[in-house]
């Protein structure tokens, strides 16, 4: 079996007996072959397992003899998970306050409602006193 190392939120990208390949998802990347006509055809390639659906993993089967630059490669990939963890981590905080702002701004409106709705009450009450005494005063 190959052998693997665990780092961080993948594993190390390693080769092994049977020429094996782990790549991000802590799986064996399958060997492929380029069948498209073309100067390429027949070449090997390793790809990401669950393509088409890829989280971008290629690599020729050729170039994947140096394990120092695959370990390089997924170290810039960890790195890119972890800023990609802050940033989502800094946007929750984030949505935390503008939630806790648009409850105080649902609030504050629910206030001024009341208010205005007493106001316009009074006011209504007032012009209808008036009303009252203006028809009292000329009957």
């Amino acid at each position: 079996m190959a052998s693997q190392n665990s780092t961080g939120s993948g594993s190390s990208q390693n080769t092994g007996p049977g020429n094996h390949l782990y790549y991000y998802h802590n799986e064996i990347a399958p060997l492929r072959v380029v069948r498209f006509q073309g100067p390429k055809m027949g070449k090997r390639f390793y790809g990401c397992s669950f393509w088409p659906r890829t989280c971008g993993f290629f690599r020729w089967a050729d170039e994947v003899n140096d394990e120092r630059e695959m370990r390089l490669l997924l170290l810039e990939k960890d790195t890119k998970i972890a800023e990609l963890e802050h940033e989502i981590d800094m946007l929750q905080l984030k949505l935390k306050e503008v939630e806790k702002k648009n409850v105080e701004l649902e609030d504050l409106v629910h206030e001024v409602g009341i208010e205005f709705t007493e106001r316009r009450l009074i006011m209504e009450s007032a012009s209808t006193d008036k009303k009252m005494g203006f028809y009292l005063a000329t009957s």
